[in-house]
């Protein structure tokens, strides 16, 4: 049995048979979105669900400010 791999391979973003990050730079997400669908998605896996949920909702404001036109 293969040992667990914390740095390349955590378990906590290798669930549904596809790896966080391959879903990441598939959809070309970028740094924002993709930092947002990387603290969902391992949320309920590292142990500090609420602080995952936490940092995504960080990186969603960004990119929210960072959409909304100037002047709005």
């Amino acid at each position: 049995m293969p040992e667990h791999d914390s740095v390349n391979h955590p378990m906590w973003y290798c669930k549904g048979g596809i790896e966080v990050l391959d879903f990441i730079l598939a959809w070309d997400l970028g740094f924002l979105a993709g930092n947002i669908v990387k603290y969902v998605v391992r949320a309920p896996y590292k142990g500090n669900a609420l602080q995952d949920l936490q940092k995504a909702r960080f990186y969603l404001d960004k990119l929210i400010t960072q959409q909304t036109p100037k002047g709005d």
